[in-house]
């Protein structure tokens, strides 16, 4: 029998919505991806029978994108290979595992799948993203929380906090958090790219 609960989030104005049913088959997460095939607006993720349907809010999604065109503009800048794939779906059914992260890459070229992902945590509540990431092998996630950054890396089937990316280990991850929360991106990204060129 499935069980459901919905989150409500006092914090921000903007909350996302979200609902997380429970008891849920592999089989019923594949038919609900299929059911919402390419349309925009929801993310769903499950985890070992618990599916997670979002709707991210406003916010959330302007924060999101301005970390990706930050993250983008110092890629583009620094010559690193950098290959963005937004929120794909990501799959794993013998670990009983699919997300769709805010945004993923695959980082420093080559075929195969992303090995970065970035999350915003805007409201409270929902599934273990560390556990459902970790069970897809992503060596690195990035979570947005606060007004900062916060960075893991795999270790085993396990997140290790660590002090600065390993798969961009010369990006200053406390300089690109402080373009984040200015209003305009054009403006975000073209003083960010001015900062690094400053910075030789």
């Amino acid at each position: 029998m499935l069980e459901h609960e919905s989150v409500n989030d006092t914090g921000p104005l903007d909350p996302d919505g979200r609902v997380i049913l429970y008891g849920v088959g592999w089989w019923q997460y594949e038919s609900m991806l299929a059911i919402r095939g390419d349309a925009s607006g929801v993310r769903i993720a499950y985890l070992e029978g618990a599916l997670e349907i979002v709707s991210p809010s406003k916010a959330h999604e302007r924060i999101k994108k301005t970390i990706a065109r930050l993250v983008e503009a110092y890629a583009d800048e620094t010559g690193i290979s950098f290959e963005g794939y937004g929120s794909m779906t990501m799959r794993n059914a013998p670990k009983e595992r699919g997300a769709e992260p805010d945004e993923c890459y695959l980082v420093g070229g080559g075929q195969g799948e992303p090995n970065l992902v970035i999350g915003v945590v805007w409201t409270s509540g929902g599934l273990d993203k560390q556990r459902l990431y970790a069970g897809l092998g992503i060596a690195e996630l990035w979570v947005w929380n606060d007004g900062k950054l916060d960075v893991y890396a795999l270790r085993g089937e396990e997140y290790l906090a660590v002090p600065r990316s390993q798969l961009l280990p010369g990006l200053d991850l406390a300089l690109l958090a402080r373009f984040v929360d200015v209003p305009s991106q054009t403006v975000a990204v073209r003083a960010f790219r001015s900062a690094l060129k400053a910075m030789g």
